[in-house]
């Protein structure tokens, strides 16, 4: 078993396209990616902040202090239009002659004798993702609205330092009882769950593919299998050196994270792996190792199996696509909000190993789940591999 690992492992290390899907990928392409994701995103909102939106005020002069408002807000410019009916000014919007009407109702009075609720129109396009003109309008509308309901309160005989009292009886003083641990877990768990569970399995899929379907297409199984060496000991060295590559690629993708963490925050002033270090222990590590292995496991004998059967390097990763949407799908699951770890959770593959990750990050795991979850793991991947070896031992698997 050891002598077909070793010979497996020395295979892929001279092959180009392993070191680089197992190595370059994870020190330099994932890094530069997402940098590149990132500096998009910045410009994008940068630049989305900073955009003047066209605007028309209908009955302008009913608001006198709104209309100034917008004129001098820097996010705002004000265009002339003569269309003063909703139909038209949706038209207007969508011909691109301006990006927001304002109807204020003819009949709206500032005054503070008048006690009566006004409705005003605000026609705009709301399918945008970073929609400036609702915030922008609203923080506008907001200062206006509280300087409204000053002058009526001063003129129903409130004094000014009544009015919150008054507009809100009762307020909060939150106190939260959260470490800035289990915030850190909260905000960031999920997210390096979603990154180390993946990772593994790309890690695997290339030398799982290579070492099953690819030695099929170079004709050098058949002369594996007539050495002196029993088919357990074969596809055992070949799931070992899958499982090794696969959290080899986790652990050098993670080790890089940090390593470009640790040279942009230096250069910002900014000690972002430190921060986020010092809120882990060594032991949280390791248990966040430990429940990664199995999972790996459980990945390379899925993907060895597929690999086996197929037919051709091409035909294996036909089958490796819906694999992989197949583990996604759980692993999604352990994102959405409201999803927290409990004993249902816990017996759910892939995801109760990501809920697992965040709550060890946030520092909150429960023990008794951690062993189930850990316990769990093992045993499917017990059973994919038990799976795979017998697999292996079909001759109308090995040559379709």
């Amino acid at each position: 078993m050891w002598q077909v690992y070793l010979k497996e492992l020395t295979e892929l290390v001279r092959d180009k396209k392993t070191m680089f899907f197992v190595i370059l990928l994870p020190i330099l392409v994932f890094p530069v990616l997402f940098g590149i994701m990132g500096a998009v995103m910045a410009n994008v909102v940068k630049k989305a902040e900073s955009e003047e939106h066209r605007y028309v005020i209908v009955n302008a002069a009913q608001a006198p202090e709104l209309a100034d408002a917008l004129f001098y807000h820097k996010n705002f410019k004000q265009v002339e239009s003569d269309l003063t009916d909703v139909d038209g000014l949706k038209q207007a919007i969508r011909d691109n002659k301006f990006d927001l009407a304002i109807i204020i109702p003819a009949d709206f009075d500032a005054s503070a004798g008048q006690l009566n609720q006004s409705t005003w129109t605000v026609v705009y396009n709301m399918s945008s993702q970073l929609d400036m003109i609702d915030k922008y309008f609203n923080d506008v509308l907001k200062d206006y609205s509280k300087k409204l309901q000053l002058a009526k309160m001063d003129k129903l005989g409130v004094a000014k330092e009544q009015v919150d009292a008054l507009l809100q009886p009762v307020k909060l003083d939150k106190v939260n009882t959260a470490e800035s641990r289990e915030n850190l877990g909260e905000k960031i768990g999920g997210f390096i769950a979603y990154i180390l569970i993946p990772l593994c399995l790309i890690g695997c899929s290339y030398p799982a593919i290579d070492i099953g379907a690819g030695e099929k297409e170079r004709g050098t199984l058949e002369t594996l299998l007539i050495c002196p060496i029993s088919r357990t000991a074969i596809v055992l060295g070949k799931f070992l050196t899958v499982l090794t590559t696969g959290l080899a690629t986790a652990l050098i993708t993670v080790s890089s994270f940090g390593g470009w963490g640790f040279l942009i925050g230096s250069i910002m002033g900014v000690d972002i792996v430190e921060k986020t270090m010092s809120t882990l222990g060594v032991a949280d590590l390791v248990l966040i190792l430990l429940m990664l292995i199995p999972l790996s496991a459980i990945f390379a004998s899925l993907l060895l199996s597929l690999s086996i059967y197929a037919r051709s390097f091409k035909e294996a990763q036909n089958y490796v696509g819906p694999l992989s949407m197949v583990i996604f799908m759980p692993l999604v699951v352990a994102l959405l909000p409201g999803v927290e770890l409990n004993w249902g959770m816990a017996m759910v593959p892939v995801t109760n190993v990501a809920l697992a990750i965040k709550e060890l990050i946030k520092g909150t795991m429960d023990t008794g789940m951690l062993v189930a979850i850990l316990g769990s793991t093992v045993v499917i991947a017990g059973a994919m591999l038990a799976f795979c070896v017998s697999w292996f031992q079909k001759e109308k698997v090995l040559f379709r």
